[in-house]
């Protein structure tokens, strides 16, 4: 693809970051790394100045009053940012997925088929006040062979612009491409739209962060989208089921930090629940800090523990240490309202019986679907090899964990051997 030098910056941007994707093509897994390992170091070594630019982020955003939950996604510390380092590190270090190679699902006779992963070229992360998630994807796109371009927004600024200089100045310590990391500020006039049109160089588009962002660049995108999601998640409560692991499942999903991306929000009970129990609960709850709402008859059986539900929040997450309870008739009536109204990418079940948790798997209509287990979310699992970046719901380029395979695409090579 032609490329012209434009007056736009934004468009020069862009255009640098295609020209770099083309570049990394012939760099291989330990360049690539090697640059991983150069961003991790450049953020170790920084953490007084990337917590005096979050601090003045802190400073601003709390005069103009911005919602306490922007300001937690907002707020960085040394635990946050070792973590950060921590991630990046392992990342250098796992397994590099570009030209893994697999049988081809649709081999032809006279020739040798086979599919490779290869890079998805460029990707465009939009992002709403949390300053590290600009690092991580930098290190995902990295290691896959794609080159970045990010867009902060809200009042992550100054974390942002000194984060984002930080990664550049390692990936040109060691040489790597001029472009597989370009920043755009909307401070200086580039709009999401502008960005999020570019389809001609942009192979995916990232938003990340409350469902009103993801929705806006949803709709604004000419480019392919991938969406994220967070909170709104339900659980399915068995009534025969022991209250200690409901209430383990319900608090530990809450646990994730800094964003509660899998929290379990709502949970539906039967009416068969003995109340008692329901009250335990309730006070472990409310001990551990949760507000707790209700339908119209659970509040008015429960008027000293659940505030009464207003409808509209069935369908919205509400991102924040707060548990909604509804009463269904049965398991079937369970999974058609969460359907209906969870965000559809992490919804649980606690049960001890076999059929109704083959049942909850089979017709739950979630990209993620957990059985007598938390679904708390991780982006650096102790466990296994994979790195998540977050959650997508959606049906179409990826749906559930997004990994570093997330990033790729396939590529079917059909080897004749020069006979016709």
């Amino acid at each position: 693809m032609a490329l012209e030098n434009s007056p736009n910056l934004m468009l020069t941007s862009v255009q640098r970051a295609y020209n770099a994707f083309l570049a990394l093509a012939t760099r291989d897994s330990q360049e690539r790394s090697q640059g991983i390992r150069a961003m991790a170091r450049g953020i170790g070594n920084a953490f007084d100045d990337i917590l005096e630019a979050n601090t003045l982020d802190l400073e601003m955003s709390r005069e103009m009053a911005v919602p306490d939950l922007l300001i937690d996604w907002l707020k960085l510390t040394p635990e946050r940012l070792n973590a950060l380092v921590d991630l990046l590190n392992r990342l250098a270090e796992v397994p590099d997925p570009i030209q893994r190679v697999f049988h081809a699902p649709y081999p032809l006779s006279t020739s040798q088929t086979y599919c490779q992963l290869m890079p998805l070229g460029v990707i465009a992360l939009i992002y709403e006040t949390f300053p590290e998630l600009g690092a991580i994807a930098a290190g995902f796109c990295l290691k896959t062979g794609n080159s970045l371009i990010l867009r902060g927004c809200g009042s992550s600024t100054h974390s942002n612009a000194v984060i984002a200089n930080i990664l550049q100045a390692a990936l040109e310590e060691v040489k790597l491409p001029k472009g597989c990391l370009e920043v755009l500020s909307g401070e200086e006039g580039n709009s999401i739209q502008d960005l999020v049109t570019q389809h001609q160089y942009l192979s995916l588009v990232i938003p990340y962060g409350r469902p009103s962002l993801v929705d806006q660049v949803t709709q604004l995108a000419t480019a392919p989208v991938l969406k994220s999601a967070m909170g709104n998640c339900y659980l399915y409560w068995s009534p025969t089921v022991d209250l200690d692991l409901v209430r383990w499942v319900i608090v530990d999903s809450h646990a994730s930090e800094p964003d509660p991306v899998n929290a379990i929000e709502k949970v539906l009970i039967s009416p068969l629940q003995n109340p008692s129990i329901l009250v335990r609960l309730f006070n472990i709850l409310r001990e551990k800090g949760f507000q707790l709402r209700g339908d119209a008859e659970l509040s008015a059986e429960f008027p000293d523990y659940l505030v009464p539900v207003k409808p509209s929040e069935w369908g919205h997450p509400y991102l924040d240490k707060i548990i909604a309870f509804k009463v269904v008739n049965d398991l079937s009536e369970g999974i058609t309202w969460i359907n209906q109204y969870s965000n559809g990418h992490a919804d649980c079940l606690v049960t001890d019986s076999y059929p109704e948790s083959r049942q909850f798997a089979m017709e739950v209509d979630s990209a993620l679907v957990y059985i007598n287990a938390s679904s708390r979310f991780s982006r650096n699992p102790k466990q296994g090899e994979s790195l998540f970046l977050g959650v997508s719901n959606q049906k179409g380029h990826h749906r559930g964990l997004i990994s570093l395979e997330t990033f790729t695409t396939l590529k079917q090579v059909v080897q004749g051997n020069g006979k016709f």
